[in-house]
């Protein structure tokens, strides 16, 4: 594509997700570096070959070279890759920024909002870097588990930036027969529902080790929907993306997928564990915990109604029973089922 050479790619983030979409990106041919902090960690896939911690059974290909020197993993980088936790997102970007090039696309492939800050982790980004670096910024987000994107089972994501040239460049770059990669302009509406869908399979998960059954699923999961795109028009997303992939999608595979870290935690707590206990028999960062306490802090800000936000952020921070959370959703004051969304959409249009 004009305007870019064939790059050298970084991936920063040796956990489950960034092993998977270097072995992705060496198997286009490309030379991939993989960078990650824990030093025994990056010496055993060194010598194994094999994620055996995050991602066991994928094999990295010769193309993958494993360093924990962050200046090596950059050197002449054309495009890095985050896919680091969002609570590391702004400490890798500050460690990254000196070294990338002027023309560097960045790829973030992590999916949160920022705890403290409450700012989604494009706005991180351009604060660390410059706004400047963000006309090569895009979001890499999406139904994709990395445990399948590492056996090549087919699946869907999208691609959103400032430059819909730059996201087509990394459109082809991540393009195969089995990733396939579409664009949105929608650079608020993609961050935001790869986010906010973690609090939704936290709640689905807690439903399922209540063991409420599929109607208490599919319920949490529409309405959750319904909240999320609610928080997402108040905040200048198109309502629409949360129909596509990085909306409904995510929101399908994180709620009812076993590999989902969020659910697997969620399930735990509806058993009976603390959530302390939750996060240590998952053993893998839970993004939906920080998620919660942004969004609910977001959604009394903006005064959008986030009722499930609020009942899960009450069962994690605050000691609700789960069930009391259940009875408290459902005996809330009856109302319409679109008559809220409707009106959101209908102002942000007329403005």
């Amino acid at each position: 594509m004009g305007g870019f050479c064939e790059p050298r790619i970084a991936v920063l983030g040796a956990g489950s997700w960034g092993t998977a979409l270097a072995v992705l990106l060496a198997g286009k041919g490309y030379d991939v570096a993989l960078w990650g902090r824990d030093r025994r960690l990056i010496e055993g896939l060194r010598e194994a070959r094999e994620n055996t911690r995050y991602l066991p059974g994928v094999w990295l290909p010769e193309g993958v070279r494993v360093t924990a020197d962050l200046q090596e993993a950059l050197h002449r980088a054309g495009v890095v890759v985050l896919a680091v936790p969002s609570h590391a997102f702004r400490e890798v970007v500050r460690l990254a920024n000196p070294l990338l090039g002027t023309g560097t696309v960045v790829v973030n492939a992590a999916k949160g909002l920022e705890e403290g800050s409450l700012a989604r982790l494009s706005q991180v980004f351009a604060e660390v870097a410059g706004p400047g670096r963000l006309a090569r910024f895009v979001v890499l987000s999406g139904p994709s588990h990395a445990e399948e994107v590492g056996r090549r089972l087919p699946t869907a994501v999208v691609v959103a930036g400032p430059d819909p040239v730059v996201a087509e460049y990394v459109q082809e770059l991540f393009m195969t027969a089995f990733f396939r990669v579409y664009t949105n302009p929608d650079l608020v509406g993609v961050e935001l529902g790869g986010a906010l869908k973690n609090i939704i399979a936290l709640g689905t998960g807690i439903a399922d080790g209540l063991g409420l059954g599929d109607n208490t699923r599919a319920a949490l999961m529409t309405r959750g929907l319904a909240e999320i795109t609610r928080l997402g028009v108040a905040l200048g997303a198109n309502p629409l993306t949360f129909a596509g992939l990085t909306g409904v999608g995510d929101l399908i595979v994180t709620c009812t997928s076993m590999h989902s870290r969020n659910r697997r935690a969620g399930m735990a707590i509806g058993r009976g564990a603390t959530l302390e206990q939750a996060l240590g028999e998952v053993r893998m960062v839970v993004e939906g915990v920080r998620t919660t306490v942004a969004a609910y802090r977001l959604a009394a800000r903006h005064s959008v109604s986030m009722p499930i936000t609020e009942q899960i952020y009450r069962v994690l921070f605050e000691g609700l029973p789960p069930r009391a959370a259940v009875a408290n959703l459902m005996t809330r004051t009856r109302t319409q089922e679109m008559e809220d969304v409707a009106r959101r959409v209908e102002w942000r249009l007329l403005d």
